[in-house]
């Protein structure tokens, strides 16, 4: 029956050229859009875990309850004999620190004036003795010109900041800020390499220098702001975060001391937890009207074939068929048509999906005044589920309009049938 069913579509131009059409394209701009969202998800993951809030973060009460504004004056201080106990609690992390504050940098010149100044986002990061804080802001990438800082005192400096100061690689900058203590204080580094991150919210001006040097400007020996850790995977599992929040929570934060840590999760910092619910959302939202669009515009053409066919449903009617065999009939070819349709549009969604995922897409016209940390150049990301989520609405759509035109053969009377199909 099935067989049978198969070429007397496929025999018919008229019968599955549109819906082909229509179900494979609609199919292909689904597993594309899939793709290109699940990439820009992980490309957002991968730079706000890297450069901000690890995919779990340490800090002090009284730092997370001000977290937005770096307050580092209320960070740990003497903290390594606590992060060798947290390393041994949870060797499934790998954990970094960082001083993250905001200064004035300037330029020297002649004399005790100063040539330019500006303000600056400073990381002080361990670049001397690890190169795993390289990896995670992707620091090799991101440098344009010079090299990598060898000593305490030199610093690298965004190429925009670079350029707008007028400086060369060897000048001396100076970073002006203060200390735990509320002192001024400052900090002499030599430019030795430019940076762009490809994010316009660290491209206007941010300064790396080695976390000893800024710990002695902030006076802040042995201590750090906040403690990022990361998952040796790789990949951030919101579940998995969640147990180990409450398992160090339990085992080593006091609610009553305000200078106790306290583990907080991507999810809880900077609006995360919401931004990835809501894209979870969207692609179940997407989904749905993807299958009713399709629907809709396949119901029309069910229709107009229909009617093309109210002949042929006389003659079977006449022959002693039911109503509700013509309709499941119509039901079956709709399917092989979404099937055919559906995996068409996958293969050409994955090559084109593909191309991107080895090219990327420069995005960077959208975010150049987004103060969200995301990459200029996103890749899309391609996986079985994303292929499934396409060939289920795309068989779902076909069968849905089949469905709906199909109605029509239980309202009109075998007689008039009969009598169409005599004209």
């Amino acid at each position: 029956m099935l067989r049978f069913l198969f070429k007397g579509v496929f025999r018919d131009r008229h019968r599955y050229l549109f819906p082909l059409i229509i179900v494979s394209s609609g199919v292909l701009i689904m597993i594309f859009m899939l793709a290109l969202i699940n990439g820009y998800m992980t490309s957002f993951i991968r730079a706000n875990a890297g450069f901000d809030t690890g995919h779990v973060k340490v800090v002090t009460r009284a730092y997370a309850e001000l977290i937005s504004q770096k307050p580092y004056d209320l960070g740990f201080l003497d903290i390594q004999p606590e992060v060798q106990r947290w390393k041994q609690a949870y060797p499934q992390l790998e954990w970094v620190q960082r001083i993250h504050f905001g200064a004035l940098l300037g330029v020297p010149s002649l004399g005790d004036s100063l040539q330019e100044q500006g303000e600056v986002i400073c990381f002080g990061l361990d670049l001397l003795t690890s190169g795993k804080e390289r990896q995670l802001m992707n620091l090799d990438k991101a440098l344009l010109s010079g090299r990598m800082p060898l000593k305490p005192q030199e610093a690298l400096l965004s190429d925009l900041a670079f350029k707008r100061l007028n400086l060369k690689l060897g000048d001396k900058i100076l970073l002006f800020g203060s200390d735990v203590d509320g002192a001024l204080s400052s900090l002499q580094l030599t430019v030795c390499g430019t940076i762009s991150f490809g994010t316009q919210a660290l491209d206007r001006g941010a300064v790396i220098a080695d976390l000893s040097a800024v710990r002695q400007m902030l006076n802040m020996e042995g201590g750090a702001a906040e403690i990022l850790g990361f998952f040796r995977s790789g990949e951030y599992s919101q579940t998995e975060a969640n147990g180990i929040k409450a398992d160090f929570n339990r085992r080593f934060s006091d609610p009553q001391n305000e200078f106790s840590p306290v583990m907080l999760t991507m999810a809880d910092q900077n609006g995360m937890g919401y931004i990835m619910a809501m894209i979870d959302h969207l692609l179940g939202i997407f989904s749905l009207v993807f299958i009713v669009i399709l629907g809709i515009v396949l119901w029309n053409s069910g229709l107009m074939n229909g009617i093309r066919r109210y002949g042929e449903f006389g003659v079977r009617l006449a022959v002693g068929e039911s109503k509700l065999h013509i309709f499941w009939t119509l039901i079956l070819e709709a399917a092989c048509v979404g099937v055919i349709g559906s995996a068409i549009g996958i293969a050409l969604g994955m090559l084109l999906s593909g191309y991107f995922n080895l090219y990327g897409m420069d995005v960077s016209a959208f975010s150049r005044n987004s103060t969200l940390l995301s990459e200029d150049v996103i890749y899309t990301s391609i996986d079985i589920p994303s292929a499934l989520a396409g060939f289920i609405p795309g068989v779902l759509s076909t069968v849905l309009g089949a469905a709906l035109a199909g109605i029509a053969i239980f309202r009109r009377q075998t007689s008039q049938l009969f009598k169409e199909l005599e004209a």
